[in-house]
């Protein structure tokens, strides 16, 4: 390996999540400054939201005849 054209490796490098959750990584920056880490992504905390796809054509469709209908009114 090359001498003098690597960065700096740090092993303890300190990373901070926007939620307050502090770890420490190894890193070649000293501190690391993220949104999102595993204590407060929905994915991992269980609080993921699913898409009700066959509940919102529903309402699609209910809100269509609903125009549908107002529109045969008016003629």
């Amino acid at each position: 390996m090359k001498r003098d054209i690597h960065p700096t490796y740090y092993k303890n490098a300190r990373v901070q999540c926007a939620c307050g959750n502090v770890f420490q990584i190894g890193s070649t920056k000293e501190y690391i400054d993220v949104e999102i880490c595993s204590k407060c992504h929905p994915f991992y905390t269980g609080k993921e939201k699913t898409i009700d796809a066959m509940g919102q054509v529903q309402k699609f469709r209910k809100r269509l005849a609903k125009k549908q209908n107002i529109k045969k009114k008016n003629r």
